[in-house]
């Protein structure tokens, strides 16, 4: 563990705050919302506004909050310190405590006050929707702990890509719950494809910062698996999400609206051979991070699109 500056820095402003959500990542929760309200909505469920809403926001606000944790516990565990790889904004974490431009119990406060405003909130929602949203916001909130903190620290375990691909496979289920009023296959389903591509932008990310990951002990997947195995990796997990949206279709598990969302394969395609190409060269990948998150928008919105599309 890394010790940590004693001195507090000014308290962050409100601009400073929202910088240590890592915004630049939040767009992927709100479009998990948008496939599961979809889903709901192709099975001729009436999406209600205000509690689609307040999903979007909570959902989003679990993401912020996991992010800031995040920030946090790299502080202490000194990896992003380490890490003079790093791709800003996409790696690295935010930055902020490294630059003093905030302290590391300032982080931990935040992530502990955006912590209690989303455990409270979600408690009312669940109290509209039913007691089903509490399971798998009871769910993701562990996830989002383990991923970063002690004793489990999954991320550093080289499972954090199955915690985030199971943390937005669930808000795409959850989203559809707020509105069904009950669980249903179809989103578990749907969620499927989006959720593997979600773990791609982790894999891929974890490339820049392996070296610095690794010198204090953090091993991450692209750790583990070295730059070859992670680019290798990253392909098979591409092929799995639209090969999981082909095979749905053929055997009438998913509706023939989700191969819209094989428009986003070429961008996929793409992304993955740049990875394979400068893997061991992590320097060269903002090009690649940036479409891997591209892929993975681009696929949401298509199915959300193509989902919606099935609304009478």
């Amino acid at each position: 563990m890394t010790d940590l500056p004693a001195a507090a820095p000014p308290r962050p402003s409100l601009a400073l705050y929202w910088g240590m959500t890592r915004p630049g990542f939040l767009a992927i929760t709100p479009v998990a919302c948008a496939i599961g309200l979809a889903t709901a909505a192709a099975c001729g469920h009436s999406v209600n506004a205000i509690t689609a809403t307040v999903t979007v926001l909570l959902a989003t606000l679990a993401q912020a909050c996991a992010n800031v944790l995040n920030d946090y516990e790299d502080a202490r565990n000194g990896a992003d310190a380490a890490n003079q790889g790093a791709i800003a904004p996409f790696t690295g974490g935010s930055g902020f405590i490294q630059r003093g431009q905030a302290s590391a119990a300032q982080t931990r406060a935040l992530a502990r006050a955006l912590g209690a405003v989303l455990v409270v909130a979600g408690l009312v929602l669940a109290s509209v929707t039913g007691g089903g949203l509490l399971l798998v916001g009871l769910a993701g909130v562990a996830l989002g702990w383990a991923y970063s903190s002690p004793p489990f620290k999954l991320m550093s375990r080289g499972l954090g890509e199955l915690a985030v691909a199971l943390c937005w496979w669930l808000i795409v289920i959850g989203a559809d719950y707020v509105q069904r009023g009950h669980f249903f296959w179809m989103p578990a389903a749907v969620g499927m494809s989006y959720a593997l591509l979600v773990a791609n932008i982790l894999l891929a990310n974890g490339l820049p910062d392996a070296l610095g990951d690794a010198s204090v002990g953090k091993r991450t997947l692209a750790v583990r698996l070295g730059a070859r195995g992670a680019a290798l990796l990253y392909a098979e997990l591409a092929l799995l999400a639209y090969g999981w949206v082909i095979v749905g279709v053929v055997m009438v598990v998913l509706p023939q609206a989700a191969l819209w969302s094989l428009v986003s394969a070429p961008v996929s395609a793409v992304a993955a051979v740049l990875v394979w190409q400068r893997a061991r060269t992590p320097g060269r990948l903002r090009p690649a991070l940036v479409l891997t998150i591209a892929a993975c928008l681009l696929h949401g919105v298509a199915m959300t699109v193509g989902l919606a599309s099935m609304a009478g």
